[in-house]
């Protein structure tokens, strides 16, 4: 079967290399520049060089955003840019604004161009002009049903390939193409530096009556109007599959390396048993959710994939994320003949912790932690210090990269 790519976030350099060992066909990331996570740490000349010499050496792709809707001056030095994308050896670089693609035309012609979805790509005709324009890929919007993009790939030429999200955090506006933190907080959401106000507490003030702070519902917490649902489409990848999609895309380059390693991990395990048995992967869909669910979400909601979402693809009491598990350490060695692995450590853990480690391949397990070593050999009782060395013997073995959690 031909398996559509799994994309995966990196929100830097680690997280980049534990999609790649979990199961991720792509990366995506950002520069220092142009892209729409400001505030993720993205990416150094150095870190970028790193990133892709990893990704390429296991076969694996990796693209960069220059998503911003860019005002004039920010096209400064922004040639040099592509051109420096070109030279590093970028698979491709996502960008949504008409007069940055005919920049990064003009700088790099040999760099593969993706339409990001904040281009609000929603129709045939709009990705036939991008494939006229010398784009090789349209992310298309998140206000699509799978329908829709059925229809789209039947009226499209082959070669361009359509890409589309099916997990993750969601604007209010879906695609992200919002002017309310512009608005709100003087923070330009189109240029990387959104605030989330869509994610606020709000409340009801009536014009006669100012000063007076209503709930929009009866809640003392007031209401969180604008706060969607995480998308979650795991259960659909034979719709996703049969629509002609080329890359499934997971939202996240702001969250943990843990989350990376879930959300990849239970992709990738869909993907590889939908294509070994159907039937499999259709049991398995309880499962695949269970999993995503031990990574911090806000609930799950399909968006317009199967239809329009109504009052319960919102979450009107509370903005916080639901959060089941840890992450506690990762695993930096794994010495055959003691049975011994090397922990960094990322969250307290201690003897006497039931604890279950995430392998980069193979099933997840559960252990008591029955014992714990320092650096030097020295038995101890809890690892409660940040990056943390410790040894501790597992039941089973693992190997460098795996990932280990603890339920809250």
């Amino acid at each position: 079967m031909n398996l559509p790519e799994l994309l995966a976030p990196a929100g830097d350099l680690e997280k980049l290399i534990t999609a790649i060992n979990y199961g991720a066909d792509a990366v995506y990331m950002g520069g220092a520049q142009y892209g729409l996570r400001a505030k993720a740490k993205n990416f150094s000349t150095a870190d970028m060089e790193a990133g892709i010499a990893y990704a390429h050496k296991h076969g694996k792709k990796v693209y960069v955003t220059a998503n911003i809707f860019a005002h004039n001056e920010d096209f400064d030095g922004m040639g040099d840019f592509f051109v420096q994308l070109e030279q590093l050896g970028v698979d491709a670089v996502l960008i949504s604004d008409p007069g940055v693609f005919t920049l990064a035309r003009e700088a790099a012609p040999n760099l593969e161009i993706h339409i990001s979805t904040q281009a609000n790509t929603t129709n045939y005709r709009a990705v036939r002009f991008w494939h006229d324009m010398g784009a090789t890929r349209v992310v298309l919007a998140r206000e699509l049903s799978i329908e829709e993009t059925a229809y789209i790939r039947r009226n499209t030429p082959p070669e361009i390939e359509l890409e589309s999200f099916v997990h993750g955090a969601m604007c209010i506006s879906m695609s992200g193409r919002c002017l309310l933190s512009n608005y709100m907080a003087s923070r330009d959401a189109n240029r990387g530096e959104c605030s989330q106000p869509c994610r606020w507490n709000y409340k009801l003030i009536e014009e006669t009556r100012p000063g007076e702070h209503m709930p929009v519902f009866e809640d003392t917490r007031g209401t969180y109007i604008f706060n969607s649902k995480d998308l979650c489409l795991i259960g659909h990848i034979p719709a996703l599959i049969n629509a002609g999609i080329a890359s499934l895309k997971i939202e996240g380059r702001m969250k943990t390396p843990y989350y990376v390693a879930v959300t990849t991990k239970a992709y990738r395990q869909a993907l590889d048993d939908y294509a070994r048995d159907p039937q499999l992967y259709a049991e398995r869909i309880p499962y695949y959710l269970e999993e995503l669910t031990k990574a911090s979400h806000r609930g799950f909601t399909t968006g317009f994939a199967i239809s329009k979402p109504d009052d319960t693809h919102q979450v009107y009491g509370t903005s916080s994320y639901i959060r089941t598990h840890d992450f506690i350490g990762i695993v930096k060695d794994y010495d055959i003949e003691s049975g011994m692995a090397t922990i960094e450590q990322r969250g307290k853990f201690s003897v006497g912790d039931r604890i279950e480690a995430l392998p980069c391949i193979g099933i997840s397990f559960p252990f008591t932690v029955g014992e714990m070593f320092d650096e030097y050999g020295k038995p101890i009782a809890d690892a409660p210090h940040a990056q943390q060395i410790v040894r501790i013997k597992p039941p089973q073995p693992l190997s460098k990269h795996d990932i280990l959690r603890k339920e809250c």
